[in-house]
């Protein structure tokens, strides 16, 4: 198995920034193609929890626009094969004194690159 292919960590490199541009523009339809169509697909938020990807699209679909910007910090990506990759940041938002942390898995399905696992989380680090 290949480690850090670097046609891989380009190809979800991509997709990561693409995500991050459809977070902040709110861009629902974008941020839901990213998504597994799959009820095991999981996303643990900041104060809320997603089992399956409808309840990722209907969490979404309630969700203001952020009024906020946010810096990331720290991206780390790394692949293992050619189908699955990891993608972890750290992110300051404008809106608090917080440090958010944000993980994601990755696998190539035949719909291209779709998150299958994420979790978002925020602490008041020093």
């Amino acid at each position: 198995m290949t480690q850090d292919d670097p046609q891989v960590l380009r190809e979800v490199r991509a997709a990561f920034e693409a995500y991050e541009r459809a977070l902040m523009a709110h861009d629902l339809d974008a941020l839901n193609g990213f998504f597994h169509a799959d009820a095991r697909t999981t996303r643990y938020g900041i104060a809320d929890r997603q089992l399956g990807f409808d309840q990722i699209a209907a969490f979404r679909a309630a969700s203001a626009p952020p009024g906020f910007t946010r810096v990331l910090e720290n991206v780390r990506i790394q692949s293992f094969g050619r189908d699955f990759a990891v993608a972890q940041t750290e992110f300051v938002r404008s809106d608090t004194p917080l440090r958010g942390f944000q993980s994601q898995a990755w696998v190539r399905l035949p719909g291209g690159w779709r998150i299958v696992a994420a979790h978002v989380s925020m602490i008041d680090l020093p």
